[in-house]
């Protein structure tokens, strides 16, 4: 679960968000970065979250009642940052429920562990998190398939349509397997008679230009010569 995981960190400092957001994903995870509670609450109502990193002291709502409120909802991991040393910040986290604190300034490698170690225990204690949406690693992006949204290894939403969506989704849900332009507008489209197959070819180049990391040499959705596309899971 832990390399399909969504992490938000919570801080009003711009370069706090910046830091974790750009080091965690050049781990491998998908960070989003938000300033408070009222974002927050906007994000998740678009994206499950397995992981928040909150901020102590911010203004308005605090870190310490956004993680009363986190726990309230369901299962999340939550890791508390805190400029105190003084050790009444971490209790108080963790009588609300945080899973773990890193104190400021911290370093980098510390925090990362610390994620690790919360996900793991969380794939232990019952295996997905309530809070985790059925999401993909596509390439470089990350589909999720209960809000039919395509997410950049930043967090940021990537545009794409209803048809897109259709297409990514029969290829998450048939991978490793060469399907032809025929199967493909039977299992995404459904033989839509407003579609037809060469609209595959040019709805594909549009996908690659989103997800792979390299769209003139894909990898995630891969040509098979004479036969049609298949998508290479990597897991």
């Amino acid at each position: 679960m832990s390399q399909n995981a969504h992490l938000v960190v919570v801080d009003d400092e711009p370069g706090i968000r910046e830091l974790v957001q750009t080091y965690l994903s050049r781990h491998g995870y998908a960070v989003s970065a938000v300033d408070g509670g009222d974002a927050l609450r906007e994000l998740m109502a678009q994206r499950p979250v397995d992981l928040a990193i909150l901020d102590v002291n911010m203004p308005g709502q605090d870190g310490v009642s956004i993680a009363r409120e986190l726990r309230a909802a369901g299962p999340i991991g939550i890791i508390m940052l805190t400029a105190n040393s003084d050790s009444v910040d971490k209790v108080v986290g963790l009588e609300v429920g945080a899973d773990d604190y890193v104190t400021k300034p911290f370093d980098p490698r510390e925090l990362l562990a610390r994620v690790r170690s919360v996900l793991r225990r969380a794939s232990s204690h019952g295996g997905t998190p309530a809070t985790l949406g059925r999401e993909v690693a596509i390439g470089k992006a990350r589909l999720n398939l209960d809000s039919r949204k395509l997410f950049a290894a930043d967090g940021s939403e990537l545009p794409m349509t209803a048809m897109e969506f259709d297409l990514l989704r029969t290829f998450v849900e048939h991978p490793n397997r060469v399907l032809n332009r025929d199967q493909l507008l039977e299992l995404a489209h459904n033989k839509d008679a407003d579609v037809f197959d060469r609209s595959i070819d040019t709805r594909i180049v549009r996908l690659r230009q989103k997800i792979e990391v390299d769209p003139r040499h894909p990898q995630a959705i891969k040509t098979v010569r004479g036969a049609g596309y298949m998508f290479a899971s990597i897991h």
